[in-house]
């Protein structure tokens, strides 16, 4: 695995399925501000409609439709993620907690969707809505270190001794 964040202003996203799982995957690129650039709602999109596609999501659709439809967004350079089907999949969504810019996640490599989902809510304890506060406040001192032209080691060094400050992580 390898994890990253992408910027989604500089990708073109699209979602094809059905039902629940459809939605469900609509909402996971909702939390992440994220405007498909096609959704494919009961119908499998044809390949002119996935040119330019960067990411493609399937959720809700059986095996087969899935397995053709990752054939052809593969055929047209879109890595593809089938919900529920690791095999089909050329990344996978972590279970993300977000608190403002601060996102969490977990990820089992898809092997354990449940046990993800369990750290998830762990996090959620952990990490309440303050932490979106906590990151503006933290975003505020950094500019004002970053004028001081201290290097990213200082900053960083600054940034822990802040937080153990305000104790926000006793």
């Amino acid at each position: 695995m390898l994890p990253i964040v992408l910027n989604s202003q500089a990708l073109k996203v699209a979602v094809a399925g059905k039902g629940e799982g459809l939605h469900r995957r609509l909402k996971v690129l909702s939390d992440g501000a994220v405007t498909p650039s096609g959704v494919f709602e009961d119908r499998i999109p044809r390949a002119d409609e996935l040119t330019g596609v960067h990411l493609l999501f399937v959720a809700g659709l059986d095996e087969q439709l899935s397995s053709a439809l990752a054939k052809l967004a593969r055929a047209q350079g879109a890595l593809v993620n089938v919900e529920d089907q690791p095999a089909l999949c050329d990344f996978h969504v972590p279970a993300a907690v977000r608190r403002g810019d601060l996102l969490l996640t977990a990820s089992t490599g898809g092997r354990s969707p449940g046990l993800s989902r369990l750290v998830r809510e762990a996090l959620e304890r952990r990490f309440g809505p303050e932490w979106e506060g906590h990151i503006e406040e933290l975003a505020r001192e950094r500019l004002v270190w970053r004028t001081e032209a201290i290097g990213p080691a200082a900053v960083s060094e600054r940034t822990r001794n802040y937080v153990a400050a305000k104790g926000w992580l006793s």
